[in-house]
C-alpha cells in the first residue's frame, strides 16, 4: 500500500482496507478504492479518518468490496444504536480455532436443554430458578457469538453466503 496514513492508523475501516491491498492492489489508493466501492473518495477519507461515521449501506460495500464481512458485524455491535444494544462483536479466528470454540460451547446442551425443560414446566420462572436461567442465557450467548464468528469466516475465507 502507499503511504501509511498515520491520522487513520487504528480505524477498522482503514485498517480493512489495508488488509484487502495485500490481495488486490486497487485497494491501496483510496481513490480505487472510493471507485470500486462506489463512495466518494472524500466521504471515503473521512470515515478512514474518524471525523464521519459510514452509513450502513457504505459499510456494506466496504465489506463486500474488500471481503470483509466482520466490518458490518463490527458497524452493527460499535456503531449502530440499536445494533449496541443487541450484537455482541466477534472475532474471526483460523478455522480449527473457531471449531474447537463451537464445540466446546456445546458440549454442556444436554444438560442446558434440561435444565431449561425443569426451569419452564410450570410456566413462571421462579426467583431461586433465576441464576439458573441467566446460566442458560449466557450460555446461549457464548453459542451464538461462536456460531457468527464460524459464520463470518465461512463467508470471509470459502465465500460462503449469508
Amino acid at each position: 500500500m502507499g503511504k501509511k496514513a498515520t491520522k487513520a492508523a487504528d480505524n477498522m475501516y482503514y485498517l480493512a482496507r489495508s488488509e484487502a491491498a495485500r490481495t488486490n492492489s486497487d485497494f491501496s489508493s483510496r481513490e480505487k478504492a472510493a471507485e470500486l466501492t462506489g463512495i466518494d473518495r472524500t466521504r471515503l477519507a473521512r470515515i478512514e479518518l474518524d471525523t464521519i461515521a459510514p452509513y450502513p449501506e457504505e459499510v456494506k460495500a466496504m465489506a463486500e468490496a474488500y471481503n470483509m464481512p466482520e466490518l458490518c458485524n463490527s458497524y452493527c455491535a460499535r456503531e449502530c444504536p440499536i445494533g449496541r444494544t443487541s450484537v455482541s462483536e466477534v472475532t474471526i479466528d483460523d478455522f480449527d480455532r473457531l471449531a474447537l470454540k463451537v464445540l466446546g460451547s456445546l458440549k454442556d446442551i444436554d444438560s442446558l436443554r434440561a435444565s431449561l425443560i425443569a426451569i419452564s414446566e410450570d410456566g413462571v420462572i421462579e426467583e431461586k430458578e433465576r441464576p439458573a436461567f441467566q446460566d442458560i442465557l449466557d450460555s446461549l450467548q457464548k453459542i451464538s457469538n461462536n456460531a457468527n464468528a464460524l459464520r463470518l469466516w465461512a463467508m470471509k475465507n470459502i465465500r460462503l453466503k449469508q
